[in-house]
């Protein structure tokens, strides 16, 4: 495995490991729910950037078993 294709698995998981500490506070912690709703508005983006995010690195890590 290359440098460059450690470095990206890698950085999967760390954004793997803080998307799910995001959902955490959204869905389970009472301070969320005390946030004004335009940041409210600003976390729920954030995340579905993040997913997005997640999920092109996951192609990239799928493509590495073709080269």
């Amino acid at each position: 495995m290359q440098d460059h294709q450690r470095r990206v698995i890698e950085e999967e998981r760390e954004l793997t490991h803080k998307i799910l500490r995001l959902r955490s506070f959204i869905g389970l912690n009472p301070a969320y729910r005390e946030l004004p709703e335009q940041e409210q508005s600003r976390l729920n983006r954030q995340l579905e950037a993040m997913g997005l995010y997640a999920g092109i690195l996951a192609e990239r890590i799928a493509a590495f078993e073709g080269e």
